[in-house]
């Protein structure tokens, strides 16, 4: 067996890898004292950031893939591990590099349900997940690729089973487990298609196989199966709510912030560029779903009475517009859509971290319970004011510059769909402002709430870390655009055969 790395991905991993391993070693410990991973895993994320950021700066954005390594298995028969990064790549690497210290943060005083005593599993959880979404977003075989999306249903599913708040919890978690694995079976079955064809699932060599009109459009469909379910497109987001409103505050802001990316990414990758007869055969059919997406999760919005399934079918909107600026076949476009996932995995994550605070002071997230908090909680009120401007794509934010982008790319290419996606816009901003009124201003429901707890220097600390990327972002987009311009413009050549 070879192992070979080039560059700091390889370092990355490993030191992940061993950060996971070392926190299960109960340093510390005495018969009167349990031993507390806190810390341990705070600083592996936070030291796997700065890897992260070392990656970023030695990354040349005017090459393809970087950071290469591979692990030979099986050589006879083309089994092995490849990694390598591209600027799509370091854009969702940087995203999950950051969010996951912000995550323990969020996490700090959760507790097992039964015993306290099994109060670490949550952060050996929260590891592994990190581990598996570095080796997903820069993974180069399709069937490694599988593995790695796949097995981060494991901790998610034990999030949600285990911590999730309510009663309805098990059946949420096996909602989002058997979503999310049927959905991905048929991804599996056109990757064992491309094998058998190929003689290997290498990215780079199925990249450049020719295939027929027929093999395309079939492969093409088992793949989107797969990351339709988990962006979730209308009508495959059925599991997106049940699985957000019971899944604990950490788990919800994993949910919107990085596994939905995965779709995303999963339709960057492999479905646009490898499989372009396909994404053009099947283009008026996404559109048509994605715009029915935009509406229908917007309009479901504000109807709902639950602070989580408000923000849940929030994301569905926002992630079904993002489908139409992937398949633009514009430059803008795509690069507005990446945007937008960007952007939006940093507000949704602070706008359920709103909700969780207030669920942990006072046990509800039903909002006829909440009203008249900027009197008593100006700090919440006003970081809550802040990212819901954010989540309706307010001009200085980072969402504005996504939406701006995406919708420039749309209209180049059909303005029929531009003109209905609009919709999103309007309505973004009468559920958000509706949203925040509810909670914020009016009388204080003091028959179900009656002390009040402003933000303490943990919270603080965790919304400080997210408005200051989400306004540098709303500032200049050349953090990130500047990475995505190569790697996006070879997606569309391949897309449009220009």
């Amino acid at each position: 067996m070879e192992l070979r790395f080039e560059g700091p991905l390889g370092f990355l991993i490993g030191f992940l890898t061993l950060g996971l391993i070392l926190s299960f070693i109960p340093f510390g410990a005495t018969e009167n004292k349990l031993h507390d991973v806190r810390p341990w895993a705070l600083g592996v994320s936070i030291g796997a950031l700065f890897i992260g950021l070392f990656a970023c700066a030695g990354f040349n954005q005017s090459a393809g893939f970087q950071h290469l390594g591979w692990v030979d298995l099986i050589p006879q028969y083309n089994v092995g591990l490849s990694f390598g990064a591209d600027g799509i790549s370091m854009v969702f690497l940087l995203l999950t590099l950051f969010v996951f210290p912000i995550c323990f943060l969020s996490a700090w005083s959760i507790q097992h349900p039964v015993s306290s005593a099994y109060a670490n599993r949550f952060f050996h959880l929260l590891l592994g997940m990190e581990l598996l979404l570095v080796l997903t977003f820069t993974s180069l075989d399709l069937f490694y690729f599988y593995v790695f999306f796949e097995s981060l249903l494991i901790p998610m599913f034990l999030m949600i089973g285990i911590w999730g708040a309510r009663e309805r919890k098990i059946k949420a978690a096996y909602y989002f487990f058997l979503y999310t694995l049927f959905g991905s079976l048929f991804m599996l079955f056109g990757i064992l298609y491309l094998y058998f064809i190929t003689g290997s699932t290498n990215y780079f060599v199925v990249l450049y196989t020719v295939l027929d009109q027929e093999q395309q459009r079939l492969i093409w469909l088992c793949f989107f199966m797969a990351f339709a379910v988990k962006m979730p497109l209308f009508p495959f987001h059925i599991w997106l709510p049940e699985a957000h409103v019971e899944a604990p505050t950490v788990g919800s802001m994993l949910l919107a912030s990085l596994l939905l990316k995965l779709g995303g990414y999963g339709f960057l990758r492999f479905s646009l560029g490898m499989l372009s007869e396909g994404s053009a055969y099947y283009s008026p059919i996404v559109f048509t779903l994605s715009l029915l997406g935009v509406i229908y999760g917007s309009l479901s919005t504000i109807r709902q009475i639950d602070l989580k399934r408000i923000i849940a079918y929030s994301s569905v909107a926002h992630m079904n517009l993002v489908m139409l600026g992937l398949f633009s076949n514009s430059q803008q476009g795509v690069e507005g859509a990446i945007y937008l996932m960007v952007g939006h995995g940093i507000v949704s994550t602070a706008l359920f971290f709103c909700v969780g605070v207030l669920y942990d002071r006072y046990h509800s997230r039903l909002l006829r319970y909440y009203g008249g908090l900027s009197t008593v909680m100006p700090l919440l009120a006003s970081a809550f004011f802040v990212f819901t401007l954010a989540n309706m794509s307010f001009p200085g934010t980072s969402n504005f510059l996504g939406e701006l982008l995406l919708f420039l790319g749309v209209f180049s290419n059909n303005t029929i769909v531009l003109l209905f996606s609009t919709a999103g816009i309007v309505l973004s901003a009468v559920y958000s402002v509706w949203l925040f009124n509810r909670v914020s201003f009016g009388t204080l429901k003091t028959r179900h709430i009656s002390r009040f707890q402003d933000l303490n220097r943990r919270e603080a600390v965790v919304f400080i870390s997210l408005l200051l990327p989400m306004i540098i972002l709303g500032v200049s987009s050349s953090f990130v655009i500047d990475y995505l311009h190569l790697p996006v413009k070879e997606i569309i050549i391949l897309a449009t055969g220009l």
